[in-house]
């Protein structure tokens, strides 16, 4: 049996404040799944959403995430996935 953690990390944690806070989203941070798709079915993202959460992630970490980035879909996938990749841009 493959167990799930739906639970959110203290750094997912901080990043769905953030994208709360960032995109004015009308939600409790501590509610989104860190497994959830951000577009679509998800929160209903968008990629001009997409464009805010990139600047947001460079503003507060110091990361690079660009538009044009053939990942994208995996990056910007879920929270956990947002999550995994600031952690590992980190300066």
């Amino acid at each position: 049996m493959v167990t799930v953690n739906t639970q959110q990390t203290e750094f997912e944690q901080e990043i769905a404040r953030l994208l709360v806070s960032s995109l004015n989203l009308a939600i409790d941070p501590n509610t989104i799944d860190p497994q959830a798709p951000l577009f679509r079915e998800g929160l209903g993202l968008d990629s001009i959403d997409m464009l805010e959460i990139a600047l947001a992630m460079s503003q507060h970490f110091g990361i690079q995430l660009r538009s044009d980035d053939p990942d994208n879909a995996t990056i910007f996938a879920s929270l956990r996935a947002l999550a995994g990749v600031v952690v590992s841009r980190r300066i």
